[in-house]
This record gives structure tokens, sequence and C-alpha cells, in this order.
């Protein structure tokens, strides 16, 4: 009896170490997409701005036919530079981050945006990126 007690008892105190931190709210690893607003839709062909979050970016891709300049991933601001043609409601940029539930967190700011004669449009003339999951 003390034989199946004792085991019992050892099941239920691995059961409950096995089951603790696991209430599923923990940071789930994976992209977020970054989407500009423009004014000028199809009319720019390069943008500088930086994205801000509690945690370093694990990865950065371009959107579609757009070419990426960035610094090294590696701090909690990164500095980007993208060129094509930019256009409004697509994706620009997908980053890769250690918790996409903290999406309300990462914040887009934009520098710079240029026409394709390289002038500077003036800021921030109703530009604007939204960071979403």
């Amino acid at each position: 009896m003390n034989r199946t007690f004792a085991l019992t008892t050892l099941a239920a105190l691995l059961a409950v170490g096995i089951s603790c931190g696991r209430d599923g709210s923990g940071p789930v690893a994976g992209n977020l997409k970054i989407q500009l607003t423009s004014p000028n839709s199809g009319a720019d062909s390069a943008i500088v701005f930086t994205i801000t979050g509690p945690a370093a970016l694990t990865s950065a891709a371009p959107g579609t036919g757009l070419r990426l300049f960035a610094q090294p991933l590696g701090g909690t601001v990164t500095r980007f530079a993208l060129t094509g043609r930019l256009t409004t409601s697509t994706t620009i940029l997908t980053i890769g981050v250690a918790n996409v539930n903290a999406v309300a967190q990462y914040v887009g700011t934009i520098q710079g945006v240029a026409q394709p004669d390289y002038v500077l449009r003036p800021l921030p003339g109703n530009y604007a990126l939204t960071v979403i999951r």
C-alpha cells in the first residue's frame, strides 16, 4: 500500500510540475507585417524608417518588388531603407519577432520619403506605418 501511495504521489507531482508555466499566454515567435499608408500611392520610390519594439528583431524581408537596406538587427530600434514602387495598403516589410502577441508594442516611424526623381516629400504629409499580425 505504501508503494502504491508513493507512486501515485510521484505521478501527481510530475503532472503538476510539467503543467506549470503552460497557461498558453507565453511568447509566440513569428512574423509581423509593416504596411504603408500614403497619399501618393505608387508615386514614391524610396522610404527611410525605423521600427522600435520591446526586443530585437529576428529577421527582416522586403515586400514584393522592393529592395531592402537595413542596419544589423540586434537592438530595440532598427533603421531601414526600402527602394521600389511604394503602394498604399501593401506589406512593405515583414519582420521576425520573438513575440507576435506584443504587436502593439512595435512602432514604425518614417524619417523620409522620396519621389522617383529623388525629391524628398514633406513629412508627415499623411504618411503612416502600421504594424499588424
